[in-house]
């Protein structure tokens, strides 16, 4: 009789198990878990997501190698299986195991062909799978039988409007291949194979009877081992490493295997040694290249010595910053939020603060997109990242747009909706603490929904606001001056003091120096008569209406008042 438990058992659960499956320790936690639902009965499909087109580990035999997902499924969890089916768009289905069986089935020997386009392909599978469990029955014995699908989000995709009945009715016959008792109950295991979740029919992504399974980016664990495997044929340009993987791995985590092993081709062709210096620049490199584009990637060597003023709201950043390198997280904020008017300088703080705390800045970009599904997919696709990277920080600029709204409303199909509700589940994972930090900013926070910006999420607000005194305006324009050469007198602030206009922001500042530089270097001017003229007809690049209204919002949302200047802040209520 045919093997019950024809999944090849892999990572343990636990160290007993461990102990009595040699090997096990070998793979990764997902397919442990996969062993586990199939061998217990609990389900019997699999939907596969995440970093699924990538390289991976296979263990055979004691010798590891590098090969696909479709490979690790084939020759590392199926070899016990007698057939194995597979199907994509392209090749429609192919049997990849048990062919002398597969040909023995009726309906084959009649029509000799087999089916690429989706729909007869759903049909023609579900058909055999029938044909062999009734077989089993009638006939005792049993026949193992597994099929992947790739790309499935090609066969089965998500709902993009309109009725389609061809569609739902081929996403539910891929269901009940789980939840129909007479294939349930034989030996039949499928698995879905999709990059994001968010890309496949709601029918097959909910179904009960189904696992979702997240192959993650691969740890540094796995990228060292990928590197020894690798050594052999990348020689040259692992040269400077004699065999040491520890350091790149770490240094990488976040990056493919796919994305290593191409740059280990471009550099032995070239026979360059890939150097440890340049690894910072080349992770950036990698992971902006694996995201396409959905992220920038900003190493800072800024601190927080380069931010003028703020002195209370720097202290409180470094006490945070000295609990997080201590990884004392109780404590540690989940997430800061920046707000204030515009240029006051958010960004430049959050650049700073990276610098200080020596780890990257991921910065979302615009992770929407106009097709259903699309927007939430990219979105799957950088949390993905998010969890390999390690220590970050993630900042999300202009969040009142970004972050989408509880009721998105019918104008964008839900899609805002689905976007808050991913958001929010991110940010709240007690797991990411002392791992990712959360930087929203935006001049608008009254437009950020209340639940982002409770405590678990958003534990730190803090207000960035213009000068409030002539004499601050004074400084910050003279600092910003001297970062271009160009020295003012702090004596002279006493002639200066009736013409310095209030309510000053960085960004403004910025601007003024610039133009001060410029009068210096263009007409010859004394720096002194440049700034005297450019404060003379100087405007407020934004209108004094709304500066007030940002800055009354910005006093609102400060989650402590000492981050507030005293000139700002509102007569108590008695």
């Amino acid at each position: 009789m045919a093997d019950p438990s024809p999944i090849k058992p892999a990572a343990p659960i636990d160290p007993a198990r461990a102990s009595a499956m040699p090997g096990m320790q070998d793979l990764p936690a997902w397919a442990g878990d996969l062993i586990e639902l199939y061998e217990s009965g609990a389900t019997s499909q699999f939907v596969l997501y995440g970093n699924v087109d990538d390289r991976m580990v296979l263990p055979l035999g004691g010798k590891a190698v590098l090969g696909s997902l479709t490979d690790f499924l084939l020759k590392v969890l199926l070899p016990r299986f007698d057939v194995i089916l597979s199907y994509d768009i392209g090749n429609g289905i192919r049997v990849e195991k048990g062919g002398e069986i597969f040909t023995q089935w009726p309906h084959f020997k009649e029509n000799n062909e087999l089916p690429k386009a989706p729909r007869q392909a759903v049909d023609t599978l579900t058909h055999y799978f029938r044909y062999v469990a009734n077989l089993g029955r009638l006939k005792g014995g049993r026949s193992q039988v597994a099929c992947v699908i790739k790309a499935a989000h090609l066969v089965a995709p998500m709902f993009q409007g309109g009725l389609s009945y061809d569609l739902n009715a081929m996403a539910l016959l891929i269901r009940e291949w789980a939840a129909d008792s007479l294939l349930s109950e034989h030996s039949l295991a499928t698995f879905l194979i999709a990059e994001n979740l968010n890309d496949l029919h709601p029918l097959i992504v909910n179904n009960p009877r189904a696992s979702s399974l997240k192959i993650p980016l691969p740890p540094p664990t796995e990228l060292q081992r990928g590197f020894a495997i690798m050594q052999p044929q990348y020689g040259t340009a692992l040269k400077a490493y004699g065999g040491a993987f520890e350091a790149p791995a770490a240094q990488l985590a976040g990056a493919t295997l796919s994305s290593i092993e191409s740059l280990l081709k471009t550099k032995e062709y070239g026979k360059e040694s890939l150097a440890p210096g340049d690894l910072v620049q080349l992770k950036k490199q990698l992971v902006e290249k694996d995201c396409n584009g959905l992220i920038d990637f900003i190493e800072s060597s800024k601190s927080l010595d380069d931010l003028y003023g703020q002195e209370k709201i720097k202290a409180w950043l470094r006490q945070d910053i000295a609990l997080w390198q201590k990884n004392d997280l109780q404590a540690l904020p989940m997430g800061y939020l920046l707000c204030g008017p515009v240029g006051t300088g958010k960004t430049y703080m959050v650049e700073c603060l990276a610098g200080e705390a020596a780890v990257p800045v991921v910065k979302l970009k615009n992770f929407r997109d106009k097709w259903v599904g699309s927007s939430e997919g990219n979105l799957e696709k950088i949390f993905r990242l998010l969890s390999a990277l390690g220590r970050c920080l993630v900042f999300i600029d202009e969040a009142d747009q970004a972050l989408g709204r509880r009721d998105g409303g019918g104008s964008d199909s839900g899609v805002g909706g689905r976007i808050y509700s991913m958001m929010a589940e991110e940010m709240s994972k007690t797991s990411n603490r002392g791992k990712i930090m959360w930087v929203l900013a935006s001049s608008r926070p009254d437009l950020i929904e209340v639940d982002l910006k409770r405590p678990g999420r958003v534990d730190v607000k803090i207000p960035l606001f213009p000068t409030t005194t002539a004499d601050e305006g004074f400084r910050l324009i003279r600092a910003l001056c001297k970062k271009r050469g160009v020295a003012i007198d702090e004596k002279e602030f006493a002639n200066l003091e009736p013409m310095i206009p209030n309510l000053l922001t960085p960004g403004a500042a910025e601007a003024l120096s610039v133009k001060i530089y410029r009068q210096v270097r263009t007409s010859g001017q004394a720096p002194l008569d440049a700034l005297k003229e450019c404060l003379t007809d100087y405007q407020n690049p934004v209108p004094r209406e709304v500066l007030e209204f940002q800055i009354r919002i910005a006093v609102q949302e400060a989650s402590d008042l000492e981050f507030v200047p005293p000139a700002l802040r509102k007569p108590k209520v008695v």
